[in-house]
């Protein structure tokens, strides 16, 4: 058994680090920043989350509603930086800086011009968007002053999400831990100042988060310009060939459509919960942000996983691939079992944080957060074998893998069951499609590690 030893952190040892380094410490090594980072960015909307429902029922509704638009950054953000990241970390893994310093300049410079065509995009219709994105007429007033905001970031938290990715891609995922992390201590210490001292309400969280978003950007952005990291940034690396820019989108295509459908997804439990008056759109708003800090932790060690998976690949170490699939997977099962056991048993103490005196939101968010819970220990396939896919370059699969939890299997189900269970069906829609998506994940891990296996034997 290979000794469990955190890898050193020299530069010059990089390949040589993530090729033949111990694989469990070294997931470990890179995934615990990771995991940070993306509690952080959960951080973001926790913590608006919380001090917004502080003021009532119809503003922690309001930023649900807004959680789609930070969702569609998201994407942005995670589409070019796995895009792009994928390509960064085989390339290296295969000695080659200069496709790593193309794909990645490329992406960055990308996520700015689409970051800005967002806001203005977003100011023109304002109003249209949050009605879109399941806004009643009393929530509406709140989530525009909130989103307002939130478009004028658009391009430095799409640049932020790019460069963050970037980073991981190479191993570096400590620097990227640093600037998130960053950002979200300010978050949290502005949220209370801003909406409560200096009585700037609702709009007071969303001008918090936009400067904690420019203050992460920055940081990130020094690394960089620092040359702290592997690759290099620069406009004059800015390739607009066809063939480099389709493989940047059609790689990150499955982090925009498990982004977007998130936002989608956000978007029809919204319209569905609706029905059933605002305290419903507040308790799916609280579940809904509790759990994507809970999904985080996957995401995050699944960042782990895919650098090293591939550095091994680009490398031809298949079976180096393999191995750290299944170091990731047992890891994950054990701690979502873990969550899944706490999140179920303090349902009612987890909501009452957010609304403690509010009967009607606890009780339809505890049955929410408890349908979820159920469906907690599938999260680590379903999430792993689509980054699988995608990091070592199997594009049109991890796309079809990242559509089905929040989109193919969801969709159906969130407009099939509150028609049958009424507000129950709303309450377990996710749930549903999460053991659907499981059954049709299964099959196609199962075919993608034999075929690893194969390229194993065959010594290609």
């Amino acid at each position: 058994m290979e000794p469990f030893v955190f890898p050193g952190k020299k530069k010059a040892d990089g390949h040589e680090l993530m090729t033949t380094a111990p694989v469990g410490s070294l997931i470990v090594s890179l995934a615990l920043p990771a995991v940070v980072s993306m509690l952080t960015t959960s951080a973001y909307n926790t913590a608006d989350a919380y001090f917004v429902s502080q003021i009532g029922t119809s503003a922690s509704g309001a930023v649900g509603i807004v959680f789609a638009v930070m969702a569609v950054l998201q994407a942005i953000g995670f589409t070019l930086g796995m895009g792009a990241g994928s390509v960064v970390s085989r390339a290296l893994g295969a000695k080659d800086a200069d496709t790593a310093n193309r794909y990645a300049s490329t992406a960055f410079f990308c996520s700015l011009s689409l970051g800005a065509a967002v806001c203005i995009i977003g100011h023109i219709f304002l109003d249209r968007l949050m009605t879109l994105m399941g806004a009643t007429p009393t929530i509406l007033p709140l989530a525009r002053d909130y989103a307002y905001w939130i478009f004028y970031g658009a391009p430095v938290i799409c640049g932020a999400f790019t460069m963050n990715i970037i980073l991981r891609s190479e191993g570096h995922a400590a620097f990227a831990m640093r600037g998130l992390v960053s950002g979200g201590f300010l978050n949290v210490i502005l949220d209370p100042i801003f909406i409560f001292k200096l009585e700037l309400g609702i709009s007071g969280a969303a001008m918090a988060t936009m400067i904690s978003q420019c203050v992460s950007f920055l940081i990130l952005l020094s690394f960089f310009l620092r040359h702290k990291s592997e690759v290099r940034m620069n406009i004059k690396r800015v390739s607009l060939k066809p063939r480099v820019l389709f493989e940047i989108f059609s790689l990150g295509f499955p982090s925009f459509t498990r982004q977007a459908f998130a936002s989608i997804s956000a978007a029809a439990l919204n319209i569905a919960a609706s029905v059933y008056g605002d305290a419903a759109v507040a308790a799916m708003s609280i579940v809904g942000r509790v759990f994507f800090l809970i999904q985080s932790v996957v995401i995050g060690i699944g960042h782990g996983f895919t650098p090293v998976a591939g550095y091994s690949y680009g490398a031809g170490n298949f079976r180096r691939v393999r191995k750290a699939f299944w170091f990731t997977i047992k890891g994950e099962m054990l701690l979502m079992m873990l969550l899944a056991a706490a999140s179920y048993t303090l349902a009612p103490d987890i909501i009452s944080l957010f609304r403690r005196n509010d009967t009607e939101v606890i009780a339809i968010g505890t049955m929410a957060m408890r349908f979820q819970s159920l469906s907690l220990i599938l999260a680590p396939l379903l999430v792993t074998s689509s980054m699988m896919h995608q990091g070592l370059g199997y594009a049109w699969r991890a796309t079809l893998l990242s559509c089905l939890r929040n989109g193919i299997c969801f969709i159906p189900m969130i407009a099939l069951l509150p028609h049958i269970f009424g507000l129950t069906g709303v309450e377990a829609a996710q749930t549903a499609a999460d053991a659907l998506s499981f059954l049709i994940t299964l099959p196609f891990t199962y075919c993608f590690l034999k075929m690893l296996k194969e390229k194993e034997k065959a010594g290609v």
